[in-house]
């Protein structure tokens, strides 16, 4: 059971890290994203998301290995993936490379499921 919370937060992780290459530029964001980085306020802001994203998917994968952080990771990589979902339904009309940023999300909504529901079964990960 300790094996597959690891590896249901592990595969989050990985799916929050993946956008840390949007630090590389214009460009990178462009592929990533599917829009047009026109302006530096908006590549500020997206180069500051994979930032964050990076920072959150180094956390979960370290609750992989610490289990006292593990109720922590499941609930904020719920948190962001859940929310990403609702605003993208509310907004709607998004491209195929957001499409697949949704596809990833809901992946790692089942993964982190997974995992929290074995933390319970597991009484806390004891």
């Amino acid at each position: 059971m300790q094996y597959v919370m690891s590896a249901s937060l592990l595969l989050a992780a990985l799916i929050h890290i993946l956008p840390i290459s949007g630090l590389f530029g214009p460009k990178s964001l462009e592929k990533l994203y599917g829009v047009a980085v026109t302006d530096k306020n908006t590549e500020i802001l997206l180069r500051h998301r994979a930032v964050l994203f990076g920072l959150l998917g180094a956390f979960i994968a370290l609750a992989a290995l610490v289990p006292v952080l593990r109720p922590f990771a499941f609930g904020a990589g719920l948190i962001s993936t859940v929310s990403f979902l609702i605003v993208a339904r509310l907004v709607g009309g998004y491209n195929a490379q957001l499409s697949r940023v949704v596809a990833a999300d809901i992946i790692a909504i089942a993964s982190l499921a997974i995992g929290l529901v074995l933390y319970v079964l597991s009484d806390g990960g004891a």
